[in-house]
């Protein structure tokens, strides 16, 4: 994979015409970043939720975002691209003239000014900003498929494989990321909640509310471009994370913002989305998928540590930020 990493970072090897490539990680990606294009590769993973172990297996992935991603955006998703390999080395072209050594998904480049994440660190994320993002989550989740099987991933035994899963995983960095009392702390206050509330979830599901939704909804996956808002990057590799209560989703945001220092801000965007989406005395459930959310959040930034293509320096920072969100869920139980 380096070989092709260094190749993949040489702007002759790109489809397109750029200046410059910049290589982006993520414990599941290389997104390469030209001037106009970016290109997505899926690492070959797996964690067990997640199988991208195989090539055809990558190549059902790379398309199975592009259509799922059409739903919240309109022109950003362009298409499946090859990773081909000759005597030259690694290209990614449309019509492939080596050997198909992988695939990626080719996206326009989203103007990093509009994303939510630096207007809201540049400290010119408005309240008109988040009335129109509520307004298009709300529309969207009422919008969103659902059936009886979509519908069956609300019920508590259904979703608590989630939980369970995500205890499992977390339990080898237990005294590195996360201490053993906040570990044992979140997680006894997760399965009693299933107890304590088993009716709301069933209430959930007579109302409609268990939707295919967006599954990783975060400040940096949401771009404001004029008049227009895309959402993008939502969960393709695993159809129950997106297969949820859409407070699963709304609450990710919300999280987000907590975790940035933005607590005002998400409470306004909850007041404006409840109103749109009817969401009524649901402060209880609304907590236990925030908790939820910081303590994936501090997973999948934990699972860092361990790949091979990430620097000393890297695992360091991501160590402390893995830490900052098991210490979130912890405060979310507590307070």
């Amino acid at each position: 994979m380096a070989s092709m990493i260094e190749d993949l970072l040489r702007p002759e090897n790109l489809p397109d015409p750029t200046q410059s490539v910049r290589l982006v990680q993520t414990h599941i990606s290389l997104v390469f970043v030209g001037d106009r294009f970016v290109y997505k590769v899926k690492k070959p993973v797996n964690f067990g939720f997640l199988d991208f172990s195989t090539l055809d297996k990558r190549k059902y992935y790379c398309q199975k975002e592009i259509e799922l991603n059409s739903r919240l955006t309109k022109d950003i998703y362009i298409g499946l691209l090859c990773v081909t390999r000759n005597k030259q080395g690694f290209k990614i072209e449309a019509s492939p003239r080596g050997d198909i050594m992988d695939y990626a998904v080719k996206m326009r480049r989203i103007p990093e000014e509009g994303l939510m994440k630096n207007l809201f660190a540049k400290g010119t994320l408005t309240n008109r900003h988040l009335r129109r993002l509520a307004g298009v989550l709300a529309d969207f989740h009422s919008r969103a498929a659902t059936n009886s099987e979509i519908q069956e991933f609300g019920r508590p035994e259904r979703f608590k494989v989630n939980t369970d899963e995500n205890f499992q995983q977390v339990e080898p960095y237990v005294g590195i990321t996360i201490d053993k009392k906040a570990f044992s702390t979140i997680k006894r206050w997760t399965d009693s909640f299933y107890k304590r509330h088993e009716p709301i979830f069933h209430k959930r599901i007579e109302q409609g509310k268990v939707k295919d939704g967006h599954g990783d909804l975060h400040m940096e996956h949401i771009c404001f471009e004029k008049e227009q808002i895309s959402i993008f990057d939502c969960i393709e590799f695993n159809d129950r994370f997106r297969y949820a209560d859409q407070l699963a989703d709304i609450s990710f945001l919300l999280m987000d913002l907590d975790f940035h220092g933005g607590a005002e801000h998400a409470r306004f965007l909850w007041n404006c989305y409840k109103d749109l989406a009817s969401e009524e005395e649901v402060e209880d459930l609304l907590t236990f998928y925030k908790v939820y959310r910081a303590f994936v959040r501090g997973k999948v930034t934990s699972f860092q540590l361990d790949d091979q293509h990430i620097s000393g320096v890297e695992k360091d920072k991501a160590a402390h930020i893995a830490r900052k969100y098991f210490a979130l869920a912890l405060e979310y139980v507590t307070q």
